[in-house]
């Protein structure tokens, strides 16, 4: 060993090294009480398209043939609970339409004999998302039914710098992320709808830039800063010679003796 450093104090100054890097990374305790660990990490999860469910600013349309006075539209509050009639405020978010029926019906069930409670639901907090080389990015109402043609064309994607033959849907999960690679410009050429599949709620579509326009971003980003010093040149060109006894340091922390 060079110096006469022993080889047991090298690799136990290695261990230690590598022991405060990987200590370093790793989540505290504090940290992993805040990690999503189910889903995409909403509290309300579920398949709107198999039954619907109840989520936050969803509006509950409830009557009962029997009795009218029980009927009327109620917005799911910030803390999941709708206030009722004669029960006050019930918890609700999370229940499917079938659960909630079931749910009402026990809560009234001490107060009328007869009840034909049916629950309709009017959804507002469902949503997916779209990124990259489209005009209108981030979430968007999800209506259910909807295929990522439909989706990727009505987020109006870039004819210039779209490059639809690699759009990705990604199906975000803490354990079993999904990521599917679709080529919609097949659909568009030949008709071939293989890769046409169906959105969910919550997925992430993400349109990526064609080659040339990944090279125009990068050439764009390579000459920014060559580009800021040439305005500023341009602009204390224009500010500092732009006519007599104009000082120089005026704005510019240089100070006021110097004058052209």
């Amino acid at each position: 060993m060079p110096h006469g450093i022993p080889r047991f104090a090298l690799l136990a100054f290695v261990a230690l090294f590598l022991g405060l890097a990987s200590c370093s990374t790793a989540p505290n305790k504090r940290e992993l009480q805040y990690l999503n660990t189910d889903g995409f990490g909403n509290r309300y999860t579920g398949n709107a398209e198999d039954q619907n469910y109840v989520t936050l600013g969803d509006t509950i349309n409830i009557a009962d043939s029997y009795h009218p006075e029980l009927g009327g539209a109620y917005t799911v509050d910030i803390d999941g609970t709708i206030v009722l009639p004669e029960v006050g405020a019930v918890y609700v978010a999370g229940l499917t339409r079938t659960e909630l029926e079931a749910f009402l019906m026990q809560k009234y069930s001490p107060y009328f004999a007869k009840l034909d409670i049916k629950v309709r639901l009017a959804t507002r907090g469902k949503v997916f998302f779209v990124f990259g080389e489209v005009l209108s990015e981030g979430s968007r109402p999800f209506p259910g039914d909807l295929t990522i043609f439909e989706a990727v064309t009505s987020a109006k994607p870039n004819e210039q710098t779209a490059n639809l033959g690699r759009v990705k849907l990604i199906r975000a999960d803490p354990r079993d992320p999904l990521v599917i690679t679709c080529n919609l410009s097949e659909l568009i050429e030949t008709g071939d709808s293989t890769f046409n599949i169906l959105v969910h709620e919550r997925d992430i579509i993400y349109v990526p830039p064609t080659m040339m326009a990944e090279l125009g971003y990068f050439l764009s980003d390579l000459l920014f800063p060559v580009q800021k010093v040439m305005q500023s040149l341009f602009s204390f060109g224009r500010g500092g010679f732009g006519g007599r006894n104009r000082g120089l340091g005026v704005g510019t922390g240089l100070g006021s003796g110097l004058v052209f």
